[in-house]
């Protein structure tokens, strides 16, 4: 882990928040600690070193399936 007192959720967050100014990750929670977790991310700036570790290590990471049903894909017009 990049951190050792960061949660994943946090990493990840922090990892949105650095790719461009404009992008703001809007995380859902029904628990206040995970509010306050997730919050917790703003105070996590990655270095560069850390930024392309998380990139290489996502290259090895094999996507598989569709993001919708093929109904719901019909749907969306595209």
């Amino acid at each position: 882990m990049i951190r050792e007192n960061a949660t994943s959720a946090q990493i990840a967050l922090a990892w949105v928040l650095a790719q461009k100014p404009w992008i703001v990750p809007i995380p859902g929670t029904t628990k206040l600690h995970r509010l306050t977790e997730n919050i917790g991310a703003d105070s996590i700036q990655l270095s560069a070193e850390e930024l392309k570790e998380i990139e290489n290590a996502s290259v090895h990471i094999k996507v598989v399936g569709t993001r919708y049903t093929e109904q719901m894909e019909k749907s969306t017009g595209l």
